[in-house]
């Protein structure tokens, strides 16, 4: 029985290993700063690698163009591009841990 024991104790070791590298992932996601951008960069958004929103930016010809619907659909179109780029970011810094093994739940 003693073997079996050595092995719980090495996997509860690489569980934990583990844990710890998943909370370094979600740190380092938290501060990752990811851009999208929509019109040829008249617009930009700006996610972390959670996905998200932490800014928007519009170049100042948006500004003066006047067509507050052009821009409404830019801002979402630089959105989802940023988001997709962070979920992207995210789903390989997490298959670093995970060794790509999907664990639902754990992110």
């Amino acid at each position: 029985m003693s073997g079996s024991s050595g092995d719980l104790g090495n996997i509860l070791a690489q569980a934990q290993k583990m844990q710890k590298a998943l909370e370094e992932a979600r740190a380092e996601l938290r501060d990752a700063r990811i851009d999208g951008t929509a019109g040829g960069g008249v617009v930009s958004a700006t996610v972390d690698g959670m996905g998200d929103v932490v800014g928007m930016r519009f170049a100042e010809e948006a500004a003066k163009g006047g067509d507050a619907g052009m821009l409404e659909d830019l801002a979402v179109a630089a959105l989802k591009d940023a988001q997709a780029r962070a979920k992207r970011s995210h789903d390989q810094r997490m298959a670093k841990v995970t060794g790509g093994m999907n664990l639902p739940g754990l992110f």
